[in-house]
């Protein structure tokens, strides 16, 4: 899988623009504050419609615009995609696939695989679990239509039933319709429960290899899923826990309360690891998500890497760009590395030049 074409109108900073990337990777470099990221964040946003960095949709839009396009054809096996994004200030987003408009955000999923890696992202091990349940959710969805229901069914009635908790500290009566609220939440919240344990069972391989190879075979890597209630146990915590939570307003078990331990030789790493084998860590997890992907779909996802060089040693540059093998890859940086230097050699195709949201070919 790969991106053949770019166009972008009145995204953020950015300059009109309409590009062909090259089929490998694709180095895009200029000062800070030039709109490097906002390339990036235009094509994760054409593979999970949402924004990079969480922002509101309508901040995406060019200041003075009064809507924002981004268009991206896709190459896979012998398929051609086009995915067309419309934003306007005062309307919801329009997406749409070969001019057919996506009446929902789970349909667009597969379309375009695509896996991100920032400085945000090495710290995901000492992160709060927020971040790491959000790694989770956002692979799984690429990867699944019936998780990202799922999951969309169960933070809707999470939202119900902690309103419900709230208003039965005023009317103590409406205590009696809780239980409907907990078996649907406990039915949705245990296939959430199953998908991420799934998942997180065939990462923790994958990942253990990579910081094997990495580590020289020094260091032993354990990824596992820490929920905040055993499998088939959610509907028996909720209700066990039914005066707690009305007491709080808030409920406290499920999915939405779980967290990843990672471990490095019998030691969690968040709380005794160095910063070297955090961030060795986290490398680790993100080029096993990339590997995941390619087994469970036999598509090669893009790589997204934003500004990632000037966070790690040469050791693990040159360790992540050998990871890349056939994958497309997008890299932002302030100036070539001498390790990415090697990988692109002399070729100018897929070198880009940013200056005040103008992208150019290298100079």
């Amino acid at each position: 899988m790969r991106i053949t074409e770019v166009s972008l109108q009145g995204f953020r900073n950015l300059a009109q623009l309409h590009i062909r990337p090259a089929a490998g990777i694709n180095v895009i470099y200029g000062n800070n504050a030039q709109g490097k990221t906002n390339f990036l964040e235009s094509l994760y946003f054409c593979a999970m419609g949402r924004s990079l960095r969480g922002k509101q949709e309508q901040q995406l839009i060019a200041f003075g615009e009064e809507e924002s396009h981004i268009r991206l054809l896709v190459q896979r096996n012998n398929r051609a995609d086009r995915i067309d994004v419309h934003l306007k200030r005062e309307e919801k987003k329009g997406i749409a696939i070969n001019g057919l408009p996506v009446k929902k955000l789970g349909d667009l999923f597969g379309t375009l695989y695509a896996v991100v890696f920032s400085p945000e992202d090495l710290a995901l091990v000492k992160d709060s679990p927020t971040e790491r349940r959000r790694f989770l959710d956002m692979e799984l969805c690429q990867l699944s239509h019936v998780y990202y229901y799922d999951l969309q069914q169960y933070y809707r009635i999470l939202k119900q039933r902690n309103h419900l908790l709230k208003e039965i500290q005023k009317k103590p009566t409406m205590a009696e319709t809780l239980f409907i609220w907990d078996q649907q939440l406990a039915d949705y919240g245990e296939r959430v429960f199953a998908a991420r344990k799934d998942f997180l069972d065939k990462l923790d391989e994958i990942a253990a290899e990579k910081l094997s190879l990495l580590t020289g075979g020094q260091d032993r890597l354990k990824t596992a899923y820490r929920p905040s209630c055993e499998g088939g146990q959610l509907a028996e915590r909720l209700a066990k826990n039914r005066e707690r939570d009305i007491f709080l307003g808030a409920t406290q078990y499920g999915p939405h309360k779980d967290d990843i331990l990672f471990s490095i030789n019998g030691r969690e790493v968040k709380t005794y690891g160095s910063q070297g084998q955090q961030r060795t860590t986290a490398l680790a997890a993100k080029l096993a998500e990339l590997e995941l992907i390619r087994r469970e779909t036999g598509e090669n996802p893009v790589l997204l890497l934003d500004d990632v060089f000037s966070e790690l040693d040469e050791k693990r540059q040159k360790f992540l760009l050998e990871s890349i093998g056939d994958l497309q890859a997008f890299v932002t940086c302030t100036g070539i590395e001498n390790s990415l230097r090697q990988y692109i050699g002399g070729e100018q195709e897929g070198v880009f030049y940013v200056e005040k949201g103008v992208i150019m070919p290298s100079p």
